[in-house]
């Protein structure tokens, strides 16, 4: 990374990877609503250098052990002319990218700060390909395809975008540590540039702040291969330790949940005679899953506030007042008899001011019924009517919730979310969110619901975020809903996103009835959601990828492959086993004949011993894929 000023003053940075450029110099600065801008006349003032190298451990994740190694460099800024104003750059840069933040140290001529644009631009050598997603325009929380074109055919686009480069690289821009302040877009400036678009108040502000003050990170992650982009910990890195003093009670959870039904029309959430959430029906949820060895019930529809059209009456829930017919205590206590805990459930329909009047209320009355997470949501294009959800207003919010939990010891599912930037790391209830088209798509998408290569995708675009609450696991493709939707897989491949798609609350998310007397239940069964290990054995973006993952508290791996419209054959080396030792490899496969159109859930299940040595020969049929369980056996 270089660092330099031109003539005028105005700052500069640039990037390179193996002589090839991967930045070209770009500017960095700022235009204020209540002062002039900072964006030139500087002079340094001094510059730091710095480097790091440490381990650190995760509660939950990806990986257990998390390598921080890096060097740091803090340019120290300042005008030239009568007022002196200050700004620090301090750039880390890492094996496999760059983060940097602008730093306003407290000083004489800067208190308030109103920021009406970060003028930070990302200019590239040439045109690359980029999986992009549009801003607001398709909707208001990330739920849309990526979709892939030449940076020129795009106008502004969310993040993280990933670019295929035509060097061979793969570059991934987000940013991480997103604290006070509104969520960075891209928009695109000028040929081959794209520059900062913050997301602004209703009253066009970008940012109020105060100095002293911090930006979030901005990030630039570099990569050979696709897997190399969803297996960095740069994001995470750039975010603070954990702040939490005990992390015991967080615990990865599977869950089944009565929600599928609702999106099925066989439920209501509101009151009326298919009310899903009442007593009788989460009891004979909590049933199925302690048969089944599942940690978690999910109840929605349980408080009043769903009768009519709550989308729009986000102010009229209760979020500590049950429907007459759902008992939070007797099921709590009826769940707790069978070790299974009732996730919680709060629907706010954007209604902000609403939940933040009762979030004290309602965490506490859940914490006293031992429940220990709660799903959150916030189903309507803008909060409190006029913010958007990635803006500083719901930045702020969503903050709020999870520091507001934490105190009560529960963890947070947060769908229709600002996106992650790694803030896992510094509150570890931060669990997983939505922020992406997940499963219930194929329940009533006028488009039919997924495409095949729809999760071919994320694992390099929506999941350089964090974890992603997807929903996993429907064993029945023949429903019948207004719109003909449904799941565009395979049954195996199904099986496969449990490993695919890394969320540590993972839910089996069809209808209990479907399950029972699968023997592909098995795996869903078996399969964890917390991982001390992963690694992307091979990825082309929208048509394939196959990753493997170590069991946290096993030495048990898992596999899953998958495919778009396209079936394939190919063959996975298992060198990524441990050495000396035969693994039993209980393997899940679609059969000859399967197919995601005519006949999704047909499907092998073999078994077969293997070794690191060993190669396995996948074949995957159109939309389908493989799920593999390896368990370690005497030799």
């Amino acid at each position: 990374m270089k660092f330099q000023l031109d003539r005028d003053g105005i700052p500069y940075y640039s990037l390179t990877g193996r002589e090839n450029q991967i930045i070209q110099p770009s500017k960095l600065g700022f235009e204020f609503k209540n002062m002039k801008p900072l964006k030139s006349g500087f002079e340094i003032v001094n510059v730091a250098i710095d480097s790091l190298d440490q381990t650190w451990e995760q509660p939950w994740g990806q990986f257990e052990r998390v390598r921080d190694n890096h060097k740091e460099m803090v340019v120290e800024l300042r005008e030239k002319g009568d007022e002196k104003r200050l700004l620090n750059v301090v750039f880390r840069l890492f094996n496999d990218g760059l983060g940097f933040r602008y730093v306003f140290p407290g000083q004489e001529n800067v208190d308030s700060l109103v920021i009406s644009n970060e003028l930070t631009q990302f200019v590239f050598p040439e045109e690359h390909q980029v999986w992009w997603a549009p801003v607001h325009s398709e909707n208001s929380y990330y739920e849309s395809y990526y979709r892939r074109a030449p940076m020129n055919e795009t106008d502004t686009i969310n993040t993280p975008a990933t670019f295929e480069t035509n060097s061979g690289y793969y570059l991934a821009i987000h940013e991480a540590n997103l604290t006070d302040y509104a969520s960075m877009t891209l928009r695109l400036e000028d040929q081959n540039q794209y520059q900062s678009e913050l997301v602004p108040w209703a009253n066009g502000v970008k940012v109020y702040g105060k100095a002293p003050f911090k930006t979030p990170w901005r990030t630039i992650i570099v990569g050979t291969n696709p897997g190399q982009l969803a297996m960095s910990n740069l994001t995470l890195n750039l975010n603070e330790p954990c702040v939490l003093a005990d992390v015991s009670w967080i615990e990865p959870t599977k869950y089944v949940g009565i929600w599928w039904g609702m999106h099925l029309e066989k439920y209501t959430w509101g009151q009326g005679p298919q009310h899903g959430a009442t007593t009788e029906n989460t009891k004979r949820y909590i049933d199925f899953a302690a048969r089944h060895g599942f940690g978690g019930v999910l109840v929605e529809g349980w408080n009043v506030g769903w009768n009519g059209n709550w989308p729009e009456n986000g102010d009229l829930f209760s979020f500590t007042t049950s429907y007459p017919d759902f008992d939070l205590e007797e099921v709590c206590k009826y769940g707790a008899k069978k070790n299974v805990r009732i996730i919680g459930h709060h629907e706010t329909a954007g209604g902000v001011s609403n939940y933040e009047e009762q979030l004290e209320d309602a965490f506490s009355l859940y914490h006293k019924n031992g429940v220990n997470a709660v799903k959150t949501g916030y189903v309507n294009e803008f909060l409190n009517g006029k913010e958007w959800h990635d803006g500083q207003f719901g930045v702020r919010h969503y903050r709020n919730v999870i520091e507001t939990a934490a105190k009560y010891k529960i963890m947070i599912d947060n769908h229709e979310p600002v996106k992650g930037t790694g803030l896992e790391r510094t509150y570890p209830n931060l669990m997983t969110q939505e922020g992406g088209r997940g499963q219930e798509y194929n329940a009533w998408s006028p488009d039919g619901g997924n495409t095949p290569s729809h999760t071919t995708v994320v694992p390099f675009t929506r999941m350089l975020a964090g974890p992603f609450d997807f929903t996993p696991g429907i064993f029945d493709f023949h429903y019948e809903t207004a719109s003909r939707a449904r799941p565009q897989t395979t049954l195996a491949k199904q099986l496969a996103l449990y490993v695919i798609i890394f969320s540590p609350l993972q839910m089996a998310a069809d209808l209990p009835e479907n399950y029972e007397e699968n023997l592909a239940f098995q795996f869903v069964k078996d399969v964890p959601c917390n991982w001390s290990n992963s690694r992307v054995l091979n990825a082309v973006i929208g048509e394939f990828v196959t990753i493997v993952r170590k069991d946290y508290d096993s030495e048990e791996w898992y596999l899953g492959s998958i495919t778009n419209e396209e079936g394939r054959v190919f063959n996975v080396n298992l060198s990524f086993l441990e050495e000396n030792r035969n693994y039993k490899a209980q393997i899940y496969q679609d059969a000859e004949h399967t197919h995601y159109k005519t006949s999704p859930e047909t499907i092998v299940i073999k078994e077969k011993v293997v070794d690191r040595n060993s190669n396995l020969k996948l074949r995957l049929a159109p939309g389908g894929g493989t799920a593999i369980r390896f368990i370690s056996v005497a030799e």
